[in-house]
């Protein structure tokens, strides 16, 4: 099932799910019995899914049906409760090196290794990025989020499947000059990062994805067009580290709770400091940005100047 956030014609933020073209109001079509949020929906994820399954499908004669065209899609996860972005593509990060002049560092394969980000900076579909005042060098990165569906730690990667809800688009945008100066300092990303990022347009259930298991991941693959034209191209299946291994590793002497976020990493050429100045310039106000990745929808965003008043 595709699980979406959305603003009714009256201004009423709520979550449902896709249901062909319309979206189904959760709080709505369950009279109350479902929560308003995606958020309070994944605190108890598992009994949720089940009320979800006996209600779908939804008949044109029950309330909380309202055409697509009628609301306007939000982040599915408005305000996830934490975002640890990894550097799982070994592509990216060998070729983003080898641009720097850097070698591949063995410890790459040691451990994934993740920073957190600004988990109360997310956007979503169609929302309007803004470039930051000091930034010149501003880039997309075509990732794959993991959304978080119940509580747990110390969680083996054979087992962390049971502990996803489901996957979505996910552009971590970049500063590239404001990142590369504090990176030299030894310590970030972080105001290079912690502007924006915008997921979505929806959540698909990990279910809904299940006959498309390959390598390490699932069989999706990955496009980035600006302004319309194709720029990177990959697949999920080619990660270095699973989403369990992710896991695993994040939930090392910590607990993991529903509603968190976890990024993949950009993708191989998923991005202009990969692709290199001659492939691309540096994003700048006016460029629309689509990153769409097959089974879970294009994300478009267009990018507006930092001056701009919000």
């Amino acid at each position: 099932m595709k699980f979406v956030t959305f603003e009714k014609a009256d201004k009423t933020i709520r979550s449902g799910w896709l249901d062909g073209d319309f979206v189904v109001d959760m709080y709505e079509v369950s009279d109350g019995k479902l929560p308003e949020s995606l958020l309070e929906f994944l605190d108890n994820s598992e009994e949720n899914m089940k009320m979800v399954i006996n209600l779908a499908p939804v008949t044109s004669e029950q309330k909380g049906r309202y055409p697509i065209s009628e609301i306007r899609l939000k982040a599915p996860l408005p305000m996830p409760r934490s975002f640890r972005d990894f550097y799982a593509f070994e592509q990216h990060v060998k070729t983003a090196r080898e641009n720097r002049g850097l070698e591949m560092i063995p410890e790459w394969y040691e451990i994934p290794v993740f920073y957190f980000s600004n988990h109360l900076a997310i956007k979503g579909p169609d929302d309007a990025i803004m470039m930051p005042n000091e930034c010149e060098w501003l880039d997309y990165e075509l990732e794959i989020g993991c959304i978080i569906g119940k509580k747990g730690n110390n969680i083996r990667a054979e087992d962390a499947d049971n502990y996803i809800f489901g996957y979505c688009i996910l552009n971590d945008w970049s500063a590239r000059d404001l990142q590369r100066k504090e990176m030299k300092v030894g310590l970030g990303p972080a105001k290079g990062k912690d502007f924006s990022t915008s997921i979505g347009p929806w959540i698909v259930s990990k279910e809904e994805l299940e006959s498309l298991r390959a390598g390490k991941g699932y069989d999706l693959p990955m496009r980035a067009r600006v302004n319309g034209t194709l720029l990177s191209k990959g697949n999920m299946k080619e990660l270095h580290y699973s989403f369990g291994e992710m896991i695993e590793r994040a939930s090392a002497g910590v607990t993991l709770y529903p509603g968190e976020m976890i990024g993949s990493g950009t993708v191989g050429t998923g991005c202009i400091l990969e692709l290199g100045q001659k492939v691309h310039r540096w994003l700048l106000p006016g460029d629309i940005v689509e990153l769409e990745v097959e089974h879970l929808g294009i994300l478009c965003n267009k990018i507006t100047d930092g001056n701009e008043v919000k």
